[in-house]
């Protein structure tokens, strides 16, 4: 059941990146560092729709440490965006 869980989580973040990807490509705004936000969030819903109540596998530990490199690089693009706001 947890081999099944993971498998389907990463085929689910998988199409959500294809199509955030898609509707970049349509509408000719290729940013990294939206698709990065878009792709964070996709991560955060797939974590917590495969988190289990009662046991943690250890892969929900891992990825527990991915989200929060992913919350941090997140900051740190807000903190650039607002300093470019000041900027000008």
């Amino acid at each position: 059941m947890t081999a099944r869980k993971k498998y389907s989580a990463a085929a689910a973040l998988s199409a959500w990146l294809v199509i955030v990807a898609v509707f970049m490509i349509l509408n000719r705004t290729l940013d990294l560092e939206v698709f990065f936000v878009l792709s964070l969030i996709g991560l955060l819903v797939i974590a917590v729709l495969i988190d289990g109540a009662f046991s943690r596998p250890r892969y929900m530990r891992y990825l527990g440490y991915f989200i929060a490199a992913g919350v941090a690089l997140f900051a740190y693009i807000v903190v650039q965006k607002i300093l470019e706001i000041l900027a000008t």
